[in-house]
């Protein structure tokens, strides 16, 4: 409930209502009166706001959202063990070749981490998906592999896909034009190329899943395939680390067949529970896989 308040008070905030003296005070009630019906509607139905983006969430009310809902991504669950419903159907989606999950009905997930930056728990997770032999996706911004080079040839090295998280990490549904949109992307490849002597594989994840549909469009004229997730928790708070159990009941109880998951690598708990996590979705059937095995 902490978190889902939080949550929901930030998301107020995002939306930018702002009451000025004696400006539209009927508006600004009604659109406040909304947003709580919408949150009560949405907690009264087990609804998750869990969004990475940090954002408003889309199908609070848990009905279908609108294809392609511009500005954030978010997900609305409407039963454990099933796809959650998202901004875009994932046949909507694949025409920009752009995933949240896969459809299936085999127990497979693919496990992505974003990394901003290093606080010590990249390795351990590392060693956790090397000791699992897990092949996972690492979604880096450009500062990261300037900082943390032998941490990134290492991903390559132990089989993990680096993807493009940009280089600033900025709000990229702000981004109108293709040349600004090409050099937050470019500059990662010249990075990564510099560290590692290769190519990057372009995977591309929106920062904080922000986007529009000339994002998407951008993206793939680019070569680039982009990723949400269909799965996520809070983990991203440095001084308000989730609990052992608060992340198993996210992480077990809302996993589904085809889960593109996403974690952060500065997470502390992920590097204490990932081990444990592994082994608990193997018991549970679940094998994971690379993303290369949905798109390519």
């Amino acid at each position: 409930m902490k978190h889902k308040l939080s949550h929901f008070f930030h998301s107020l905030f995002q939306c930018k209502i702002r009451t000025r003296y004696g400006q539209n005070a009927a508006r600004t009630t009604a659109l406040l009166f909304f947003f709580l019906a919408a949150y009560a509607l949405g907690a009264g139905t087990a609804y998750l706001s869990e969004n990475p983006g940090r954002s408003i969430p889309a199908g609070a009310s848990g009905s279908a959202v609108p294809f392609l809902a511009e500005g954030n991504w978010g997900l609305s669950f409407q039963e454990d063990g099933q796809v959650p419903t998202g901004n875009a159907s994932i046949e909507e989606l694949r025409q920009y070749n752009a995933y949240y999950a896969c459809d299936t009905d085999e127990k497979i997930l693919y496990l992505t981490f974003d990394a901003g930056y290093e606080n010590g728990c990249t390795e351990p997770i590392l060693d956790a998906l090397k000791k699992h032999d897990v092949s996972a996706t690492f979604f880096v911004v450009g500062t990261y592999i300037e900082s943390e080079p032998e941490l990134v040839r290492r991903m390559v090295k132990d089989g993990h896909t680096v993807g493009n998280h940009t280089w600033h990490h900025p709000d990229m549904a702000q981004i109108s034009d293709m040349d600004s949109f090409r050099e937050e992307i470019t500059s990662v490849e010249d990075a990564y190329r510099n560290v590692t002597g290769q190519e990057m594989t372009k995977y591309y994840r929106p920062p904080q899943g922000k986007y529009n549909e000339s994002n998407l469009e951008m993206a793939k004229e680019l070569g680039y395939k982009t990723f949400f997730w269909s799965l996520a928790y809070v983990d991203w708070y440095q001084d308000d680390q989730p609990t052992r159990e608060e992340a198993f009941d996210k992480l077990l109880g809302r996993i589904h067949p085809g889960a593109i998951v996403l974690l952060h690598s500065t997470s502390s708990t992920n590097a204490a529970i990932l081990d444990e996590l592994l082994t608990k979705w193997e018991e549970m059937g679940y094998q994971i896989r690379p993303l290369s095995e949905l798109a390519g």
